[in-house]
């Protein structure tokens, strides 16, 4: 079995179906994804649609992020739709038609049925997150939901590692103090969407065109190795056509 956490997708879903395709998951395996599906990105539907697939394939927990709860309370909550617009779920509601009417009632109860956080033997996974004395159950929604890493948590108190994304990280890599590890690395903003094995600490990440992140020192191994190749073909070309305008020994 291995578990993976996916940090913030925010409608790429390119970059998310890239991912998958990429981890391949067993039946058994667990992906954990951090809340923040919508919004920002491209394509919130196709995200959603995706995910509710992936439930097909293995075992999946998806937490919910702030946005998810600023389209809920559009949407089923009769706020006023201006906060939400303006953080990003104009695209969303491109992504759905034009309208919230036009949203599927499995992804309506999608939303309504994503958790808070999720807990393990060893680990925490939350959207934002943690008060560091408290357990999760009793932080206050404030920290879960929506306060940055401005002010960086001590160790939570049960010694386990807190996996979070909300925080963007602008140069898309993932954020790791050892006791917690942010995974929100700005995919909708030309950064990355990431997914962590938090067994090996593997990473496999694409970017919101649904390109795979490759380590710089082996794209540039490659470039130069076609380089060399490039090179050692115009040698041997030019080395032919020397022997061929070469006059032959008999003749001189």
């Amino acid at each position: 079995m291995r578990r993976l956490v996916i940090g913030d997708i925010h409608g790429c879903g390119k970059a998310l179906r890239t991912l998958i395709e990429s981890i391949d998951p067993a039946a058994d395996d667990e992906i954990v994804f951090l809340g923040d599906y919508v919004d920002r990105g491209p394509n919130s539907r196709d995200v959603v649609d995706q995910i509710l697939e992936l439930q097909n394939r293995c075992r999946v927990v998806t937490l919910r992020g702030n946005h998810e709860i600023m389209m809920l309370g559009v949407l089923c909550g009769g706020c006023d739709p201006a906060v939400w617009l303006a953080s990003g779920g104009k695209s969303t509601l491109a992504s759905y038609g034009g309208s919230l009417s036009r949203v599927p009632s499995a992804h309506v109860q999608f939303f309504q049925q994503l958790r808070p956080f999720y807990e393990t033997a060893d680990r925490i996974f939350v959207h934002a997150g943690y008060q560091h004395d408290v357990s999760p159950a009793m932080t206050d929604d404030a920290v879960i939901y929506w306060n940055h890493l401005t002010n960086v948590p001590p160790p939570h108190h049960s010694g386990k590692r807190v996996y979070v994304g909300h925080t963007p990280q602008p140069h898309g890599n993932v954020l790791d103090l050892g006791h917690i590890i942010c995974l929100d690395t700005y995919c909708f903003g030309g950064g990355y969407l990431t997914a962590m094995d938090v067994d090996t600490s593997e990473i496999i990440q694409a970017d919101r065109h649904g390109h795979l992140r490759r380590d710089r020192q082996i794209v540039l191994f490659e470039w130069i190795k076609q380089r060399w190749k490039s090179y050692r073909e115009r040698r041997t070309q030019r080395n032919d056509e020397d022997v061929l305008t070469q006059p032959a020994a008999q003749d001189v």
